[in-house]
């Protein structure tokens, strides 16, 4: 099929006349009632479709990999402009456009995000699982390495805990991954959370149980998460043995950290506990989930807070510091 612009004053017809012609220039451009210029033009050419206008040399800020990188999350978390913009400034190039990224988006063809999300929709057969039955309370707690920057000994661990109903997101880094940490992680999510915490699920580890350190091979409920836990009158959940995919939310979530560390190389342990505490609050005020209606973490909490605001010990409200 002939790519043909809409003003274009020629058909592929007449230009393959042109072509074929031996008249001379003038007759031909009466006979069409078309300048000399565009004769010229279509006696030049091999074939009679019209050539893009993008120039030859696109001078953009985003490099190469990085418009891969921003078509990726485009296509993933289906973002509009806006919110797309503020990921991209984070965590990819600060000096990037509205304009700029837009073109970015029209030349990979990824411009219409609602084409985008009906073809998504067409292309599930069957609805995936979620967990909109559960209410905000139900955390999944899990344990992240983190690269041993310059300057450390060992490396440290990221301890993160995410809401099923909401995906709301707590983070702290810690030097080691043991009970006492594990421990403390507990009450800081305690003092941060808005949430009434009723139930915490994590995996296996000796941190969190002695399902596999005792002889009898089942948690006694001894263990010092568990003492804290009962305290605070949350439920304790340990997911099946060899069953990772149980806590796969926070795993998921582990794997945006990853990409999000891959992108900078880090000076200091101070650059990446800064950026890991940005892009903590990027993902609960700016990115949607499509699992919550296309809104951000800390927009469907204020949703829940409308609907039942028992299930919340304090108000909702947005964090402050990524104004500027």
């Amino acid at each position: 099929m002939s790519r043909v612009h809409a003003q274009a004053r020629t058909t592929p017809r007449v230009r393959a006349e042109i072509k074929a012609s031996s008249a001379p220039l003038k007759e031909l451009a009466a006979r069409y009632n078309i300048s000399l210029a565009t004769v010229r033009k279509w006696k030049r050419r091999d074939l009679p479709d019209d050539l893009s206008h993008r120039p030859h040399t696109l001078h953009t800020t985003l490099s190469e990999v990085q418009e891969a990188i921003v078509v990726e999350l485009r296509r993933l978390l289906l973002l509009p402009l806006d919110d797309l913009l503020a990921v991209v400034r984070e965590f990819i190039n600060p000096d990037v456009s509205r304009a700029g990224l837009g073109r970015c988006l029209r030349r990979h063809g990824v411009s219409s995000l609602r084409e985008m999300q009906a073809q998504e929709s067409q292309g599930e057969e069957q609805p995936s699982k979620t967990f909109k039955d559960y209410e905000p309370g139900f955390i999944h707690v899990d344990i992240k390495y983190l690269p041993q920057m310059p300057g450390e000994a060992h490396r440290r661990y990221l301890f993160v805990a995410i809401d099923r109903a909401t995906r709301w997101v707590f983070v702290h880094i810690y030097a080691d991954q043991s009970e006492q940490s594990s421990v403390d992680f507990l009450s800081r999510l305690q003092r941060a959370t808005p949430i009434k915490i009723t139930k915490v699920l994590t995996d296996n580890g000796s941190q969190f149980t002695d399902r596999f350190t005792n002889k009898r091979r089942q948690a006694s409920g001894k263990h010092v998460f568990d003492v804290r836990c009962k305290a605070m009158g949350i439920e304790h959940r340990l997911s099946p043995p060899r069953h990772p995919q149980t806590n796969g939310m926070v795993e998921r979530f582990n794997g945006r950290i990853s990409e999000a560390i891959k992108q900078t190389r880090f000076a200091s342990a101070a650059q990446l506990e800064v950026t890991l505490k940005n892009y903590v609050k990027v993902y609960n005020q700016q990115i949607p989930q499509r699992a919550l209606e296309h809104v951000a973490p800390l927009q469907a909490l204020k949703n829940w807070y409308a609907k039942k605001p028992e299930l919340f010990k304090k108000r909702v409200y947005n964090q402050s510091g990524l104004d500027s």
